[in-house]
């Protein structure tokens, strides 16, 4: 999927338009056959269609096998997958991908506790996912049953009930049940932000009839936005004088107003590390990454330029976007507007804080409306520094990691369309820190959960969304984890992998150094990722020379099947994670 065809995919979701101030939405349908009324599962497939989705990700087993079945023979593509953790990061990135809600779906017992950590994933990024599992029938509870799921087993609360993982679980015991189960999905997968739902249903519920038709659902939700009084009183506070803007992910659809924002006001933009791109990375008021591996001239402007008021749009200012630092406090305040009215001052309690409960876009098109046509802020903006000279190529057999950012950048970045996604570990913060991005939905890392192996089975679920080249940047460590190589390759998704194969968890063994922590064994015995992308009916090219780099990358970029560079990284290069290190060391990592 082009880059082009993004926004018109944003108008086509649940997500109520927002240009509108409410919608109506009507999910279901009467579902019959031609024999007899139709099976819970057959219910459960036609609800889902109608919520838009058009993929499902998991493994298969016996008890989500009537559930399965009735998967595969509808419109919507089913995706088997390795693992069911594979699975839940795969359909997290196809959600980001497509903007549609998806599905996961796993058996029972030890289906479920695999999938768990993508689907925290998917709740801590804000994706819209929908997880079907299936648990022991009542008849055969509490007697050993084959992986049985269930309270004599299995803890409830959490799992099946909502919860901090879940934003809406429920256990279906009857088809009577489905008129409230639609409801909720539908109030779910229309509000603004992430949902994230677990629908367990028995095997035996599972084939079970609809008693009763399915009564469409109807509801009308207005768009959270401030009001006249606060967005006036946001003028007030921030003009005439020099303010900063803090973009987050969450306001990745808010990046027109945004930069029209900016340049009428002339702020200063700095973002988080999911943000990239959201606000143009070239532009010239555009400071840097805030953060993790981010970027040393948004603390410079900080300290010699420290603005009375930061406005923060869309981030929760947590550890991986601030390091909760005081040098990123504004002299007066922040203006914090968030679509969660429990985000703001959560990272900083200590700070004054000006909330703001609305959803990003329509506020920022109705606070830039109040400001004059041209605003002359009273200092210079400082820009991000030019990027210095490229060292000369070096004819040794280890690859320095910013040389083959910097190609990353020329081939990947500006010589595609593609999707980029960046793997926990140091893989994460070399390309945060080198890679720049001047549009939103390109870039693609996980800081909340921040889970090895997101990216390297996550990008199937991206290039299978996308239609186009998905790019995982990732380490030789998360690779032998949790890969997705031969699931690509069975759907023919248009996946790289380029690997940063130095042997060891590099980010472990350098992090703890850096705190002193030493005589540790981070190493990993040496593998060959082609060998290994071959086997699975995949193809490869391995680099151990800086001057094969971009040449390696153009054959990735033109192949017609997934294709794994196998990159032999010089290990001693330190990755920017000092400020991570630091943070850790605060609290009590020493």
């Amino acid at each position: 999927m082009k880059l082009e065809h993004a926004t018109e995919i944003a108008t086509k979701t649940l997500i109520p338009s927002q240009t509108t101030s409410s919608s109506i939405f009507t999910p279901t349908q009467s579902f019959s056959t031609k024999n007899s009324q139709p099976t819970v599962a057959q219910a459960v497939v036609g609800l889902l269609k109608q919520f838009g989705v058009k993929s499902a990700f998991g493994v298969s087993g016996g008890g989500i096998g009537p559930m399965w079945a009735t998967l595969e023979h509808s419109l919507i593509k089913v995706l088997h997958f390795r693992h069911e953790a594979g699975a839940a990061f795969a359909a997290t990135e196809s959600y980001f991908a497509t903007n549609r809600p998806t599905v996961v779906f796993t058996t029972t017992g030890p289906g479920i506790t695999n999938a768990l950590t993508g689907l925290l994933a998917a709740r801590g990024d804000g994706a819209k996912v929908i997880f079907l599992s299936a648990s022991t029938s009542a008849v055969s509870r509490g007697r050993t049953a084959c992986q049985e799921t269930s309270t004599y087993n299995m803890p409830s609360s959490g799992l099946f009930t909502s919860g901090p993982l879940f934003n809406y679980a429920t256990t279906v015991e009857s088809s009577e049940q489905l008129p409230e189960v639609s409801r909720r999905l539908a109030l779910g997968l229309a509000q603004p932000g992430g949902f994230v739902a677990h629908i367990s249903i028995p095997t035996a519920i599972q084939t079970s009839l609809l008693n009763a038709p399915l009564a469409p659902v109807k509801f009308s939700r207005s768009l959270t936005t401030a009001g006249q009084d606060a967005i006036a009183e946001c003028v007030k506070l921030l003009f005439p004088k020099p303010f900063a803007i803090w973009v987050g992910f969450g306001a990745k659809d808010a990046a027109k107003e945004i930069k029209q924002l900016a340049e009428k006001t002339g702020a200063a933009v700095m973002c988080s590390p999911r943000a990239k791109g959201i606000f143009p990375e070239t532009h010239p008021q555009y400071l840097g990454v805030t953060g993790f591996s981010g970027h040393e001239t948004v603390l410079n402007y900080m300290e010699s330029e420290r603005p009375d008021y930061i406005l923060v749009l869309g981030t929760r200012l947590g550890e991986p976007t601030s390091f909760w630092s005081p040098a990123m406090l504004p002299k007066q305040a922040f203006i914090h507007v968030d679509i969660d009215p429990e985000v703001p001052g959560t990272a900083y309690p200590t700070a004054n804080t000006f909330a703001i409960h609305s959803e990003i876009k329509v506020f920022v098109k109705n606070l830039e409306k109040y400001f004059p046509a041209s605003l002359e802020q009273g200092s210079s903006t400082p820009t991000l520094l030019s990027p210095s000279p490229s060292p000369p190529l070096s004819p040794s057999c280890l690859i320095r990691p910013e040389i083959l950012m910097q190609a990353i950048q020329k081939i990947v970045v500006e010589g595609s369309d593609a999707i980029v996604m960046a793997e926990a570990g140091n893989s994460f913060a070399w390309a945060t820190h080198h890679l720049k991005f001047d549009l939103p939905y390109r870039y693609r890392i996980s800081t909340g959960v921040g889970a090895m192996g997101h990216a390297t089975t996550g990008v199937v679920g991206a290039a299978l969304g996308w239609h186009d080249k998905a790019v995982a940047i990732a380490g030789d460590g998360a690779m032998l984890m949790n890969s997705e190589i031969n699931t690509a390759v069975k759907y023919e998704a248009p996946a790289v992998w380029i690997v940063l194969n130095d042997a060891r968890y590099n980010m472990c063994d350098q992090g703890m150094n850096l705190q002193g922590l030493t005589g540790v064994d981070a190493q990993i015995p040496p593998a060959d990722f082609v060998k290994i992308a071959q086997g699975m009916g995949a193809d490869g090219i391995r680099v151990t020379k800086e001057s094969d780099i971009e040449d390696a990358l153009t054959k990735a970029m033109a192949a017609i099947t997934p294709f794994v560079v196998d990159v032999i990284i010089d290990p001693t290069c330190p990755s920017p994670i000092a400020g991570r290190v630091k943070s850790l060391m605060k609290q009590g990592a020493k």
